[in-house]
């Protein structure tokens, strides 16, 4: 019998492979909306951050000197005392009452909505909380019955700056308050000069105050703080429209309610001298006063 052999079965060749295909591009209107729903959710988040984590402030006034110069910018934190609507912007009437309430510690470094109008964003320290009585005699204040603790400290001394300039110019003052309280430095650049003092809460917290002059208010009749109020001091007692001053005519803003309370100050995030000018790129860096940056409170 004679043997027949198959060949074994080649395999087949490979098919080529396809042509690469060619990417989809997106339209320019698919483009305009992925961006725009981008920028969408990054405001979200941005608007959520601010509303409940921290948010920047930043300070036009004197009424908080030492601690706080005009040009500094702030962070808040606006978890210490909880939300209200002052929590959002513009104040949004989209929460009810207060979520998590916390008062203040007195010597609290405090922004809140100002009485009467609350409109507007002030920065105080808190003096005295619920059930606290208050009185300032000679410009010392009593606090429950007891002075409290001040010590004479060196001059406060700060260099005379245009952003002290431009805010006397708005308010018609001076930018050292009075002509006394100007001097000249050794290379004959204006100086500020004031009294300064320690002054100290029974609760051990001191910090640095300015005392100037006598005001009328150094003098105030006995304030005994109410339930869910605040009374509020600025740290420049001579130059501060606070809660010595009745929240009308815009003499000041009285007693302040907590359901008015935005946040406590955190920490310096950024200072300027308002000597910069956005034609100019290196006086960027001159106006910036670096000493202050990372101050915490």
């Amino acid at each position: 019998m004679t043997e027949i052999r198959t060949a074994p079965p080649q395999p087949a060749a490979p098919s080529p492979p396809p042509p690469p295909s060619a990417p989809v591009q997106a339209s320019a209107k698919e483009e305009a909306v992925d961006t725009i729903r981008f920028l969408a959710m990054l405001a979200i988040a941005v608007l959520i951050f601010r509303s409940f984590f921290l948010s920047p402030f930043n300070i036009p006034s004197e009424s908080m000197q030492p601690r706080l110069l005009i040009g500094d910018y702030l962070l808040v934190n606006k978890m210490a005392y909880g939300y209200t609507k002052h929590s959002l912007p513009l104040s949004l009437p989209i929460i009810p009452g207060r979520i998590f309430p916390a008062t203040p510690q007195r010597g609290d470094v405090a922004v809140f909505k100002a009485p009467p109008s609350v409109k507007n964003d002030y920065i105080k320290r808190v003096i005295g909380i619920p059930g606290d009585s208050i009185q300032l005699i000679d410009g010392v204040v009593w606090l429950n019955g007891q002075p409290l603790k001040r010590e004479a400290m060196d001059d406060f001394v700060i260099p005379v700056t245009q952003n002290m300039i431009d805010a006397a110019q708005l308010t018609g003052t001076l930018p050292c308050y009075a002509p006394e309280f100007e001097d000249v430095a050794a290379d004959g650049s204006r100086l500020c000069r004031y009294k300064q003092f320690r002054e100290t809460l029974p609760n051990g917290r001191s910090y640095p105050i300015l005392d100037i002059t006598t005001i009328a208010e150094d003098n105030t009749p006995l304030i005994i703080v109410p339930e869910g109020h605040l009374f509020m001091m600025g740290d420049n007692r001579d130059r501060s429209a606070d809660s010595r001053f009745p929240a009308v005519d815009n003499q000041g803003i009285g007693l302040v309610p907590e359901e008015n309370l935005v946040g406590k100050a955190l920490v310096g995030m950024f200072s300027t001298d308002g000597s910069a000018s956005w034609f100019n790129p290196i006086s960027w860096l001159t106006a910036t006063r670096w000493d202050r940056i990372g101050e915490g409170f």
